[in-house]
């Protein structure tokens, strides 16, 4: 006969079979720094973090629940349907602060360009995956049209913080799949001739008036300002100047927790957001610093480590690439904050305060999840 008795040890069991624990661990220590950080910072938005945390961790599991090929075989609808919704946005979206980035369907607005965060490096990685054998200098270009488009969508909205992360998860993809050094190093070169030219050149491009070709004029402001927050102390710089001042004062131990002064008077902005890096740095200083790099260079080597046993040409892309897209996150967020790189909204992963932001990091987690699953089952 068969036994019918319902089994705890199974239901738990099968509930903890897509989860990586490796990569669960990590994550843990994250959204625990998260909520004491978030409880200094914005003691007010710490219950609907728990919530925001609830929605990323069952988007997580239900992400690594699924089949790393079955994944794949969604990247052509989700990439289509996002596109499809930029150009919406682009026709019929709302528009708040000078940007237009959302979407009313209704019941609630969107903002689509988040969808690209993880149908691009889907798309790509499928299309590679396609291509298998035969990867050339076509398929190359194919992929940047691919990833052009949308790029020059969110652009348009204009959303740089969004674009930039976007440009790289597919940078990342097309990199990976063996895209030439030839190719690569004519473009880093151009690009640090623009940025010596930039820095060189500053005191004259940045004046009144003067139009920069492809930029916003508050892009330019974002830019000037990074070469020299002091011209406008009390405006433009403020930011900038008043985040550097928090983690300086830091130290090596930090003021304490709650013991912030940047913080609690009010002089950090979007302290719950953008800048909670600051709080961290001017509350728990240079150690607390260290303690949160550990964690994400472990989950860095953990991802890598995924990728590159994983099973298949798109797996290995695709893990390797939202690996990676943990890093420009952690990067740029810290780089913007300490006044290296101008100010392009990316939050700190898996720290900063934002809903939308919090579940896409964990799709990511939960990607890799699959991955890592794929790979097992393959070897069993």
């Amino acid at each position: 006969m068969t036994d019918t008795r319902f089994h705890p040890r199974e239901l738990l069991r099968g509930f903890l079979r897509p989860i990586d624990p490796p990569l669960l661990l990590l994550l843990g220590l994250l959204l625990a720094y998260a909520f004491v950080v978030m409880m200094s910072a914005s003691p007010e938005r710490v219950a609907s973090l728990q919530v925001n945390t609830a929605v990323a961790l069952a988007a997580m599991w239900a992400t690594a629940r699924l089949p790393a090929q079955r994944l794949l075989s969604l990247a052509l609808p989700l990439y289509a349907v996002g596109v499809l919704l930029l150009v919406a946005v682009d026709l019929f979206g709302e528009t708040s602060k000078g940007a237009t980035r959302w979407l009313n369907i209704g019941v609630t607005r969107i903002q689509p360009s988040e969808i690209m965060k993880i149908a691009m490096p889907l798309m790509l990685a499928w299309y590679f995956q396609q291509r298998e054998g035969q990867i050339g200098l076509r398929e190359f270009i194919v992929a940047g049209l691919l990833l052009v488009i949308p790029v020059g969508l969110i652009m348009a909205q204009p959303d740089l913080g969004t674009a930039v992360l976007v440009t790289a998860a597919g940078v990342y993809i097309i990199y990976f799949a063996g895209l030439s050094w030839k190719l690569i190093v004519p473009v880093v070169a151009v690009g640090a001739i623009g940025i010596v030219a930039i820095v060189g050149f500053g005191d004259h491009i940045c004046q009144p008036g003067v139009e920069w070709p492809g930029l916003r004029e508050y892009q330019k402001h974002r830019v000037c300002t990074l070469l020299d927050p002091t011209q406008d102390p009390l405006g433009k710089g403020f930011h900038i100047i008043q985040s550097t001042i928090a983690i300086g004062s830091g130290g090596v131990l930090g003021k304490g927790w709650m013991g912030g002064t940047q913080t609690h008077l009010a002089f950090l902005p979007e302290r719950h957001t953008d800048f909670i890096f600051s709080v961290l740095s001017e509350e728990f200083g240079l150690t607390g610093i260290v303690v949160l790099l550990t964690i994400y260079v472990l989950l860095l080597l953990r991802g890598f480590y995924i990728a590159a046993m994983a099973p298949t040409l798109a797996t290995r892309l695709l893990g390797g690439a939202i690996t990676m897209i943990f890093f420009t996150y952690a990067f740029v967020n810290m780089g913007m904050v300490s006044g290296i790189l101008p100010v392009v909204g990316v939050p700190l992963p898996f720290i900063s305060y934002g809903g939308t932001a919090l579940v896409t990091l964990c799709l990511g987690i939960g990607i890799l999840m699959s991955i890592q699953r794929s790979r097992v089952l393959a070897q069993a």
